[in-house]
């Protein structure tokens, strides 16, 4: 049997992680549709963008900054560029003239230095604001009950836009855990004006997606279960 190549490789993967994508919307009586796959090609060799491209797919996903500033070369206007990784203060303005999309604000202070930087450069990002809604000690993000000062502070930005929330789940083999941490950032969305005000929940990695969808994620962030060993 032939090796597959990498184009088929990603083809057939993308196309069944759209019908896992679309099955688990549809469990959960959502449009399969309102959920956005952002490729996380961090991990993946410069190649898969051409590949990425061809295939349709139109949002990708990098957190190492000046690796993905010598991977965007020749490809910047070929997708919406998410920045998924924890944001340092020192290189807000490389990733704000970069990146379309900011998964992990993490604090009122870093939010206004993006918002001032964006009205430096003419930019306008989107803001994903992220929670700490599992408590772990060892992720980033607000605690829920800092949400509330943080979106009213947000009323003040010029150049930013706060899209919606941001989470990551607990490593565990409990799909439960994941869950439970999915529908609490879901119920806190709504406490502060659901959709209209916050339309995106960027929550699912490769190991607990299914879980996010049915939960209410519109965007995953999908790496590993793309483009591993597509070299």
């Amino acid at each position: 049997m032939e090796t597959p190549t990498p184009a088929t490789l990603l083809a057939t993967r993308w196309k069944a992680l759209h019908r896992t994508v679309s099955e688990a919307a549809t469990r959960a009586g959502r449009d399969p549709d309102a959920v956005t796959v952002v490729a996380v090609t961090k991990s993946a060799a410069p190649s898969i963008f051409p590949l990425a491209r061809d295939l349709g797919i139109r949002h990708v996903g990098e957190n190492r900054i000046p690796e993905a500033l010598r991977r965007m070369v020749g490809f910047a206007s070929d997708f919406r560029w998410h920045f998924v990784g924890p944001l340092q203060s020192n290189k807000v303005r490389k990733v704000v003239a970069a990146f379309d999309v900011l998964h992990g604000i993490d604090s009122i202070e870093l939010m206004q230095r993006v918002d001032r930087t964006a009205a430096e450069l003419g930019r306008t990002p989107e803001i994903l604001l992220q929670v700490n809604v599992s408590g772990e000690a060892s992720k980033q993000g607000l605690a829920p009950e800092a949400l509330a000062p943080a979106l009213e502070a947000s009323a003040a930005l010029r150049s930013a836009r706060v899209r919606g929330l941001m989470t990551m789940a607990p490593r565990s083999p409990d799909p439960d855990l994941g869950r439970a941490v999915f529908a609490a950032l879901r119920t806190l969305r709504e406490a502060h004006g659901g959709p209209p005000a916050l339309p995106e929940l960027s929550m699912g990695m490769s190991d607990d997606f299914e879980a996010a969808v049915e939960e209410g994620a519109t965007l995953i962030r999908i790496g590993r279960h793309l483009v591993d060993a597509l070299d």
